[in-house]
């Protein structure tokens, strides 16, 4: 059994107590229990408003103590949030019939006065207990968090998280939720004076089963495990003229990192968000540039230590795509057979030959709209910020092409799909006249299909597995960038193969 783990804080006021709990706040996710304890006027209330309006992005979102209410819920960005008050609560058993125990899927929950029904909380939880400090000032608290069971590894990179704020001097900065993505990190833009930064939390990706080989899914396929790949790629990228990210703070081990702001222009506008085409014309500029170079394998990340950038072979792209068959089939009732499955690889495999073979580039892996800021006050492809690479690998030069023009999350016209991806060759010819056009468009279709193969079971497994069905709105664009890349002539036998057994998403 785990123990738990504890340490405290002073917190000179409210904003001391808000900026603790929006750290907090960093740091959890949908099944987790946060509990308040204190006296009358401790602060309680106050702390549980101040996550729920950081998690809601708004400072003046009305709040109120479910004294009486009992329990209050809250449909936020990340995922959806009970605040309950069990002050008038008398019997455990109450906590079933205001819908606290068992918690709903999916949920987080913060709860006032816990000491009320302690038998019916979970063992798994992090209790926050706030109790006055006179001596220190008519608003100072002091805050002792301990966290239980699973919670216990949350309490002390909590406790890492504010020491590593503390020694590069934001420990009072202003917090603001950021978007996060599908991973298991998390941001946070941090105001102080008159600059701001950009806090990222990147704990050790965890190792789910070895069920590739021996190896997870992460492994296989050759993601980032920690934040080093981040921290090479940016300097890497920054050295070439390209726009990542100043590292201004890191500590590597814990996975912690303060960057530069590049801000939130987008290459979207609209509703429903569509494309910039000038923004798309200097993103496709930039991949041009960056493919032209001969890039190295292997870059330095800190004296004496390097970073080995890994290859996206045909085994890591086999498995990427073999998420459609395993989950994407499933969800249609589609099951594919052994003999199915030895077929589709086997189809796939003899079509990556062309990848394999190709020239071969740094591939940021996630280079579409909401990764890239426009940076304006620069000029030509540096007003393209690129905030996502610590995935990166050596491989194809068109998949990067491909995330631009065939966005998952946007719709991308097909004519300005064309006019880009002519105006890529283009680019490229100028500075080689051996580049060849043909070849070029052959393993675009290629890296489209595979990436949108792929798209297809990640989204299905983010639904399914991690309970984040808004992914799902995705797979019919997905499912038109597929067919559309299955046209070309090279693909004609997995198309065939994708006509027989694989139905279209649900609207």
């Amino acid at each position: 059994m785990t123990e738990p783990w504890t340490f405290s804080t002073a917190l000179a006021n409210e904003t001391a107590t808000a900026q603790l709990m929006a750290d907090l706040a960093l740091l959890i996710g949908p099944g987790d229990v946060i509990t308040l304890s204190g006296d009358l006027g401790a602060g309680k209330t106050a702390a549980a408003r101040a996550m729920i309006r950081y998690l809601a992005g708004d400072e003046a979102l009305e709040v109120p103590s479910p004294t009486f209410t009992l329990v209050q819920g809250y449909d936020l960005p990340p995922f959806p949030l009970l605040h309950a008050d069990l002050y008038r609560v008398d019997d455990a058993g109450e906590l079933e019939e205001i819908g606290l125990s068992p918690l709903p899927d999916g949920y987080a929950a913060l709860i006032e006065w816990p000491e009320r029904a302690p038998g019916a909380l979970p063992a798994d939880r992090i209790d926050v207990a706030l109790s006055h400090r006179p001596a220190l000032g008519s608003t100072a608290r002091a805050a002792v968090i301990t966290g239980h069971g699973k919670a216990a590894a949350q309490v002390e990179r909590l406790k890492a998280l504010r020491e590593f704020l503390d020694d590069a001097g934001y420990l009072e900065a202003k917090r603001q939720r950021m978007p996060g993505d599908a991973s298991t990190r998390s941001y946070a833009r941090l105001a102080r004076n008159d600059e701001s930064v950009i806090l990222m939390n990147s704990p050790k990706r965890p190792d789910g089963p070895a069920i590739y080989d021996g190896k997870p899914y992460s492994a296989a396929v050759h993601l980032a495990e920690d934040v080093r790949p981040f921290v090479a790629i940016a300097n890497g990228l920054r050295e070439r003229g390209f726009s990542a990210p100043k590292i201004q703070h890191a500590d590597l081990d814990a996975g912690l990192l303060i960057t530069e702001d590049f801000g939130s222009a987008s290459f979207v506008e609209g509703d429903p968000p569509a494309p910039i085409p000038e923004r798309y014309q200097a993103a496709t500029d930039m991949l041009a540039a960056l493919h032209h170079l001969a890039l190295p394998e292997t870059l330095p990340l800190a004296p004496q230590i390097t970073y080995t950038i890994p290859p996206f072979d045909t085994d890591a792209m086999l498995v990427e795509i073999g998420l459609m068959p395993d989950w994407y089939l499933p969800d249609r009732d589609a099951t594919p057979t052994a003999e199915l499955r030895r077929e589709f690889i086997a189809l796939w495999r003899e079509l990556l030959v062309k990848a394999e073979i190709a020239w071969k580039t740094w591939v940021i892996r996630d280079f579409h709209s909401p990764n890239l800021i426009w940076l304006d006050e620069r000029t030509e492809f540096a007003k393209v910020g690129v905030i996502d690479f610590q995935d990166a690998v050596l491989g194809p030069e068109a998949y990067d092409l491909v995330s631009l023009l065939q966005d998952a999350r946007i719709d991308v016209p097909e004519a300005l799909e064309l006019a880009m991806l002519t105006r890529y060759i283009k680019a490229r010819l100028a500075a080689d006249d051996a580049f060849d056009p043909a070849a070029f468009a052959e393993l675009y279709a290629i890296m489209s299909a595979q990436r949108n193969t792929r798209l297809l079971g990640t989204f299905a497994r983010l639904n399914r597995r991690d309970g984040k069905p808004q992914y799902l709105k995705h797979q019919p664009r997905i499912w038109t960038y597929l067919k559309r890349s299955l046209d070309h002539p090279a693909l004609s036998g997995i198309r065939a193969w994708y006509a027989a057994h694989v139905p279209p998403p649900v609207p």
